[in-house]
């Protein structure tokens, strides 16, 4: 077995995207977006590439993999609850990203409270309720820009905020 010092499947330098590369170095709070009912099918997934826009109302902006199991649930729901991640959240992220083994689904990781817009993560501390903004689907390069009207927030004590740079989980400094 062989210890590599970066990925090992790593495409040379030459071949990688540099618009890819310049969104990697902006990094962000990762959130995690969920919307289903109690007893219907949930569906979440991992969101780094987002922004809040103030105003009235104010909107969450996001861009979604079209062919997502949220993407999906998301058209039919019209609601989710957009939550921030904190550190010790990284195994779940990874899992509603489709990159950690979660048997049974990546709900069955973590506690849920029920919401009149879908699913919360218990644990964490600042989240919104958001509807999906009616109108024409935007395609924003490989991926869906989803639209949505805040309906609610609650904000609670960061104690440390899962951040994602530049491909990989960091540790924000204190």
């Amino acid at each position: 077995m062989t210890i590599h010092n970066e990925h090992p499947f790593l495409q040379p330098e030459s071949d990688r995207d540099p618009v890819r590369r310049l969104r990697g170095r902006l990094g962000g709070t990762v959130s995690l977006w969920t919307t289903g009912p109690a007893a219907g099918p949930r569906a979440g997934l991992t969101v780094s590439s987002y922004m809040v826009a103030p105003g009235d109302p104010a909107q969450v902006m996001a861009l979604v993999d079209p062919d997502s199991d949220f993407a999906d649930a998301l058209r039919r729901t019209d609601v989710a609850v957009v939550q921030l991640l904190e550190w010790e959240h990284q195994q779940l992220a990874e899992a509603f990203a489709g990159r950690f083994p979660a048997p049974g689904g990546p709900f069955r990781l973590a506690d849920w409270v029920e919401t009149d817009w879908g699913p919360r993560l218990a644990t964490s501390p600042s989240w919104a309720g958001v509807r999906r903004h009616q109108g024409d689907v935007v395609e924003a390069g490989w991926a869906e820009l989803v639209v949505c009207v805040v309906e609610h927030v609650e904000l609670g004590n960061e104690a440390a905020p899962l951040v994602h740079r530049r491909g990989r989980y960091q540790r924000p400094v204190p």
